[in-house]
């Protein structure tokens, strides 16, 4: 009797320890299920130890461009970060009840990389609860914004909604006395803004990386700016990191983007002018006199390289360093008042944009001051 009762106790001893070390090798997916709300601290290591393999993958794909999370390899503070980001990200899911499943394919391949934390997890959540914010978490562009910036679509609200009034002011501020015998040039000149104030908003947004890693096929051109953030200024999230260069990067990129934007927008707006003033020629034969077609092409592309140069910097400096760094940071937990400054700030930049445009295009002679 007494040596079964021994026996008995020495498996019972045992027996903890061999659960215990089969539960190092579980997969990830199934710890986290389990997962407990103070879990022990040899589980937290099981989470960390799997994740090596694919982080290691996924950072020797990017190497020096793949998708500029790091600067070149995912070893050191980048491998510990991008650990700790996906042990954050799972976490995450088993507060919201949630499994990587549920989550849309680029978002979970994040998070099984550790390049978004969990963080982003709960504002991905907290977004979906809106109807129209689950609809938009669909098309490609709008997530990465929306899970960067939860008041992405108010800006593109505010910048839109306002840009007719500012602009229009702008214009009249300039013109003051030619403002009806300029009138071609400003309606030219409101219809331009209206078309490019949306990817004005767009472009220089800053955005969570969601891309898959580039082609090894894929020439160092493509690599090197498919590694630049969206932003020039955006603040970078544990696990990654911008160099200078691809800092410099991105505002080439977006300034080649933007002056496409702007040219195509100016071949609307002067067409539409040109339109309304045969229109008027047709129908008032004393203005016939006064007014004159607006150059196309010249128009056109001075347009581009306002929009390439001084909106792109002004628009990135307002995206990145002004909202993200300084009104964020302030006003966190005081949405309305966040809401309330960056509209302020985005409809003095507007109007301060249609002022320079109106000066630019007279120094470059596409617009001439009428007597």
């Amino acid at each position: 009797m007494a040596a079964a009762a021994s026996a008995a106790a020495s498996s019972n001893l045992r027996f903890p320890s061999n659960t215990h070390r089969s539960s190092r090798f579980q997969p990830p997916s199934s710890a986290v299920r389990f997962l407990s709300p103070v879990p022990p601290p040899r589980l937290r290591i099981s989470l960390s130890r799997p994740a090596r393999l694919p982080l290691l993958a996924g950072s020797g794909g990017t190497g020096g461009g793949g998708l500029g999370d790091t600067g070149g390899g995912g070893g050191g503070e980048d491998g510990d970060s991008s650990r700790k980001n996906r042990t954050e990200a799972l976490l995450a899911l088993t507060e919201l009840g949630r499994s990587l499943d549920t989550l849309p394919k680029d978002l979970a391949a994040a998070v099984e990389a550790g390049r978004i934390p969990g963080e982003i997890v709960h504002r991905f959540a907290e977004l979906e609860k809106s109807p129209i914010f689950r609809w938009l978490l669909q098309f490609g562009g709008f997530k990465e914004r929306l899970l960067a910036d939860d008041l992405f679509l108010a800006k593109v609200a505010m910048e839109c909604g306002v840009g007719v009034f500012t602009k229009t002011a702008a214009e009249w501020e300039r013109r003051r006395e030619n403002f009806v015998k300029e009138l071609d040039f400003v309606v030219a000149d409101v219809a331009m803004a209206i078309v490019a104030d949306f990817m004005l908003v767009w472009l220089p947004a800053p955005t969570v990386s969601l891309r898959p890693p580039l082609a090894f096929s894929a020439g160092p051109i493509a690599k090197f700016f498919y590694s630049c953030p969206d932003n020039a200024f955006q603040v970078a999230m544990a696990g990654t990191s911008y160099s200078f260069l691809q800092r410099v990067g991105a505002i080439v990129r977006n300034g080649s983007k933007l002056f496409a934007v702007g040219t195509g927008a100016s071949l609307i707006g002067v067409g539409v002018t040109n339109a309304l003033i045969n229109a008027r020629k047709a129908l008032d034969k004393n203005f016939a006199g006064e007014a004159e077609d607006v150059p196309i092409l010249s128009t056109s592309v001075a347009y581009g390289v306002y929009m390439a140069v001084s909106s792109n910097l002004r628009y990135q400096l307002l995206a990145g360093v002004i909202e993200q760094r300084i009104l964020e940071p302030l006003l966190h937990n005081h949405k309305l008042a966040l809401s309330a400054s960056c509209f302020a700030v985005r409809t003095g930049n507007t109007f301060l944009g249609s002022l320079m445009w109106v000066d630019y295009a007279r120094l470059v002679g596409i617009q001439k001051i009428r007597e």
